[in-house]
């Protein structure tokens, strides 16, 4: 367990510390995504067929199929890397532009943060955020930083949603995860979470409601 751990709602203060926190906790997402999909059947065949292309039109040069390999690894790359940049920037001019606004001035929702003493300061090593619907709770956000994993943080501040909607009246808690969020994974079915749904669309090509 991580020692001097306190968690605590968000406060002004602690806004540039969360900024930080989201951005590397969605963007950190963006590797595993590309390893993921480089490692799909349909993926290899596609970049064997392009490294072929570029050895047939590079005149069996050694060079052009490493070349075309790697452009279109490049572009597998930035594709995943704008899903997760375009979700946290819908974020960062949504709900996130206003964290008071958005979650702390209605009793029903809450945003949390985790301070915790690390190499002997005191920083925001985790923030969570609780939402309340018609009959559920939702977890839009789960973050801990890097250096504060795998010593319980993850779990206290999951326990942390589930006893403020049990507070609530809501016996039913509702979040969104992505398959190469593995660690996540894991933590959520300790918890007792269930999959009880699945997607393709991403946070990047589902049209905006108006």
């Amino acid at each position: 367990m991580i020692p001097c751990c306190s968690i605590r709602e968000n406060h002004a203060k602690d806004k540039d510390a969360v900024i930080l926190l989201f951005h590397n906790g969605i963007l950190e997402h963006v590797y595993p995504a590309f390893f993921k999909a480089m490692s799909l059947p349909d993926q290899i065949g596609m970049t064997l067929s392009i490294s072929m292309a570029g050895y047939v039109l590079g005149g069996s040069s050694k060079f052009m199929p490493l070349l075309f390999g790697g452009a279109w690894a490049g572009l597998i790359y930035y594709c995943c890397y704008e899903i997760y940049e375009s979700y946290r920037l819908r974020r960062m001019t949504t709900n996130m532009a206003d964290i008071q606004a958005s979650f702390l001035d209605n009793s029903d929702n809450s945003f949390w943060v985790a301070e915790a003493e690390v190499n002997g300061k005191s920083k925001v090593a985790g923030v969570v955020v609780a939402k309340t619907r018609e009959s559920y709770g939702e977890v839009p956000h789960l973050i801990v930083s890097f250096e504060c994993r795998k010593k319980g943080l993850g779990t206290q501040l999951a326990q942390k949603v589930m006893e403020f909607c049990k507070d609530r009246g809501f016996f039913r808690v509702v979040l969104e995860t992505s398959s190469p969020q593995t660690v996540a994974y894991a933590l959520y079915s300790k918890l007792g979470f269930m999959q009880t749904s699945c997607h393709s669309y991403t946070h990047a090509n589902i049209p905006s409601q108006k």
